[in-house]
């Protein structure tokens, strides 16, 4: 008779899988992103459940307390975590992935020591490569989070040779590779291997400047699946292998995705030290500060007349307005300006914020109806037809320098064209650069108005405002 027992297991699997899939495909829009999230939640629980009933499990107490450890903790961190910090987190959560497939490596390395059996090539193989993918996210994404988080600092860290002493490193860690194989039991071999991996997962991140910390941490999301499916092979875990796949595989179209957002092909955010995180404030003045270019200053009270007479506005949110958590008085802001019939429209652009979709779950938590939201391809052409545009917070996104200036660094980016539009007021606490180091040719436009200070306080003084209107 056939034993029920595997066979059922590997049916959950298929269901988990399926699951997955399914709540991947819901995850490509915001309308639908949560009830994606539900499905692979469920998928995932079915598979954990099904990997529990495996007989060769013979710990439940131990991995029980593990569960309910991790639970409290990853519970809690997501309870607190503020939307801004977000890739913060996703990049710890990247590091916790590869260092957890890196470890499954190294034990079934110890596994097989402890029996005196050589392991099959395959597995070794495997193993190695679990070893590296996993060691080198592990550490990679521990640099990223302390760049975003600003523990050190977001500038490109250089130093003479370094990308031939990359190569040496990675040159060894081959060599090594291949004595394991033949030699499987070198335990100082293996020691070296897992210490290269982390040394060059240090040596990959930090020339990388921190604004484009969001497409390495992507990357290596992609990076952490990989290092999932290779554990996979080497415990022979048919569920392991294909959700691994399919993070990496959707972490490196992530990659992709925001690359092209940025007109950057992926070699350039790896090795050109661009983006090196905002530029030193200059005082908010007529005069421009230290740029000498003339900008025209207004306050809320004609803001809000500009607003309130409009025919139609366009809302550009932005990273400013994520750290204000201003997207609860964009929503008081825009209903009122509703009630006098103004016509308005938020425009999302792919990259905005430290992630995609940061803006989208942003308004979604202040209510935002979802048909409001438009994608840049979909909103650019009506803005020169827009009375007036709203930038709360939004700095590269809107640079015309990408469209018009071709030594700019960031030429050719795909931005959202708020400059066509009659009139454009920005809400922003200084002259500062965003995370390209770009000056904003924006500001110094004739149809633009600068309107100082922090996203939150200012969306508040026009909702005021145009209260009294």
């Amino acid at each position: 008779m056939i034993d029920f027992l595997p066979t059922g297991i590997e049916l959950s699997y298929l269901v988990a899988v399926t699951l997955f899939f399914f709540g991947l495909k819901k995850l490509g829009s915001p309308a639908t992103a949560r009830n994606g999230n539900i499905l692979a939640s469920i998928g995932m629980l079915i598979a954990i459940v099904a990997t529990l009933l495996n007989q060769q499990v013979l710990n439940y107490g131990t991995i029980l307390i593990a569960i309910a450890i991790g639970s409290a903790i990853g519970g809690i961190a997501a309870y607190k975590v503020e939307m801004t910090d977000m890739p913060q987190m996703v990049g710890l959560f990247n590091g916790l992935g590869g260092a957890a497939s890196s470890m499954v490596a190294v034990g079934e390395f110890w596994r097989y020591l402890a029996t005196a059996d050589a392991p099959p090539l395959p597995t070794t193989v495997t193993a190695v490569l679990g070893v590296l993918i996993g060691g080198v996210t592990f550490t990679g994404s521990l640099i990223a989070f302390a760049k975003l988080q600003g523990i050190m600092s977001g500038s490109p860290i250089l130093f003479p040779l370094q990308q031939p002493f990359n190569l040496a490193l990675l040159i060894g860690f081959v060599s090594a590779s291949v004595y394991i194989c033949v030699q499987p039991f070198n335990v100082p071999v293996f020691l070296a291997l897992v210490g290269i991996s982390l040394v060059l997962g240090v040596l990959f991140v930090i020339p990388i400047g921190g604004g484009d910390m969001p497409v390495v941490i992507s990357l290596l999301n992609s990076f952490s699946g990989l290092a999932a499916s290779a554990a996979g092979f080497v415990v022979m875990n048919n569920l392991l292998i294909i959700a691994g796949a399919l993070v990496g595989a959707s972490g490196i179209i992530l990659t992709v995705i925001m690359c092209k957002a940025m007109n950057r092909s992926i070699t350039n955010v790896l090795f050109a030290g661009f983006g090196t995180g905002e530029g030193t404030a200059a005082a908010p003045s007529a005069s421009g500060g230290a740029t000498n270019k003339s900008v025209r200053n207004i306050d809320p009270e004609e803001g809000a007349m500009m607003l309130g007479y409009a025919r139609s506005v366009v809302i550009v949110p932005g990273y400013g307005m994520a750290v204000a958590q201003a997207q609860h008085s964009v929503k008081e802001l825009v209903d009122m300006l509703e009630s006098l019939g103004v016509d308005v429209k938020y425009a999302i652009h792919p990259v905005a914020g430290r992630m995609p979709g940061h803006m989208n779950v942003l308004l979604a938590e202040a209510n935002v109806p979802y048909p409001q939201l438009y994608d840049m391809d979909d909103i650019n052409p009506q803005f020169e037809q827009t009375d007036v545009a709203l930038v709360i917070g939004a700095n590269d996104v809107v640079n015309p320098a990408a469209r018009e200036d071709k030594n700019s660094p960031i030429y050719g980016m795909p931005i959202l064209d708020v400059d066509k539009a009659k009139h454009t007021i920005v809400i922003k606490r200084g002259m500062s650069t965003g995370f390209a180091g770009v000056d904003n040719d924006l500001f110094y436009k004739d149809k633009t108005m600068m309107l100082f200070g922090s996203a939150k306080d200012m969306v508040a003084k026009l909702a005021s405002e145009v209260k009294q209107l």
